[in-house]
């Protein structure tokens, strides 16, 4: 791998409103991955890393990425506290809307990552047992490379977020280690070389 083959941070979800049933249980967790998520990106950002928010729009067709986070702020939600850990630069970071669980159903991801020349991915977010897992798997099947970082996604139940983290690992070869793991300036070493 190395400099030669560019890495995307995929953000997923992280700009939320959190005001479904379950949210309350999923909030500390998705605080808890989000500190660790603003951590990674620093880090991405540093080693020239491009970061993607990868957000559900929610059934909210008539707004844009930066609308959807101005809704979350404006009306308080309880995933408030998320995007203030994890706050878009719209100066910086890329954007792209979908419309289900996957980041590549029905959207322009695979455009864009073709457009970077990027062919592995680090996958972050919530719910890693659904939109982060579905995200994982066309991601697989399309070839990318993908880690995952234990500590970077969140579930509405700590068991299925392992037991997601685990299915894959398994099943699509992801890389689950740490974020404090990962030697972001050195690309290879990223992904275990069994992958």
């Amino acid at each position: 791998m190395g400099s030669r083959d560019p890495l995307a941070l995929l953000l997923i979800d992280v700009v939320n409103p959190l005001d479904f049933e379950g949210a309350d249980r999923l909030l500390p967790q998705a605080l808890d991955a989000a500190r660790c998520v603003a951590a990674l990106k620093r880090r991405a950002r540093a080693a020239q890393i491009p970061t993607i928010y990868v957000n559900d729009n929610y059934g909210r067709w008539d707004l844009g990425f930066r609308e959807l986070c101005a809704d979350v702020r404006t009306r308080r939600t309880p995933g408030l506290r998320l995007l203030e850990l994890l706050e878009p630069d719209f100066a910086e970071d890329l954007f792209v809307l979908k419309p289900m669980h996957s980041g590549f159903y029905g959207t322009a991801l695979d455009i864009l990552l073709g457009h970077l020349k990027v062919r592995s991915l680090i996958l972050t977010g919530i719910q890693a047992n659904m939109c982060v897992f579905a995200t994982a798997s066309d991601a697989y099947m399309r070839r990318y490379r993908v880690m995952v970082p234990a500590d970077c996604t969140a579930s509405e139940h700590p068991e299925e977020n392992a037991l997601a983290l685990r299915q894959m690992a398994r099943a699509f070869k992801a890389d689950t280690r740490a974020s404090s793991d990962i030697d972001l300036d050195r690309h290879e070493s990223c992904f275990d070389s069994s992958t």
